[in-house]
């Protein structure tokens, strides 16, 4: 990494940290307008990080955090845009889903049967309380645990280094964590003071995601294995 190249990412990691101290700050303060001021700060930095997104991956990744951020921002607005928003987030996960694929179209169904089993087991637990929301949220349980089971299946493949694997596996993992806390909080039970860790997991699930399309492994081509 060069001198500015490193600079440069010294500034926006300082910016983006300073930006989520302060939307945690201004969910202490029950502030609205520091909320709205300073939710995107993070996901726009990690926009400027990757940017520009060279190969298929980075692509489909950098597209994924700017829907991400345009979901964040709907759902500050306010409750009146939470479908809005949720599709914003479900298209992300079908981006990010996209950028998988790209390193392995491998079905490694083995890999996919705890994630049917979660998102069975979320849909039935929250269902009761989803009301008119029940389909558009089945929908996106579906996108997400799709997502991540997609971000399983890249493990071991040649499309993508081991260490960028790692991340994308993790940052899959942090952001069904973090949209299983909110989505308990919404239609289940209000959890005080979970917003926090709803974000915090959130953030870092986003920086994980973005690390893997920072560097690419070997080959752009997806492998041509057939494992489970």
């Amino acid at each position: 990494m060069s001198t500015e190249s490193a600079s440069g990412t010294r500034i926006l990691a300082g910016v983006g940290a300073a930006g989520a101290g302060a939307f945690l700050l201004a969910l202490g303060l029950e502030s609205y307008e520091l909320r709205l001021a300073t939710k995107a700060l993070p996901m726009l930095c990690l926009l400027l990080w990757l940017w520009p997104p060279h190969e298929r991956y980075a692509q489909w990744i950098f597209a994924g955090l700017g829907l991400s951020l345009i979901g964040d921002m709907l759902l500050e607005v306010g409750p009146e845009l939470f479908l809005p928003g949720l599709g914003a987030f479900l298209l992300a996960h079908v981006a990010y889903a996209a950028a998988y694929l790209t390193v392995t179209r491998s079905p490694r169904l083995v890999r996919a049967i705890p994630f049917v089993l979660l998102g069975v087991g979320a849909s039935v637990f929250l269902w009761p309380g989803l009301g008119s929301m029940a389909l558009p949220v089945t929908a996106y349980v579906v996108v997400i645990c799709t997502m991540t089971w997609r971000s399983v299946a890249m493990w071991g493949a040649e499309g993508l280094a081991r260490r960028e694997q790692g991340a994308a596996l993790a940052g899959a993992l942090m952001f069904a964590a973090s949209d299983g806390l909110l989505s308990i909080k919404l239609f289940v039970h209000p959890l005080p003071g979970a917003s926090y860790a709803i974000m915090l997991l959130y953030w870092a699930a986003q920086l994980c995601i973005a690390l893997s399309a920072r560097r690419r492994g070997p080959t752009e081509s997806p492998a041509p294995d057939m494992a489970v």
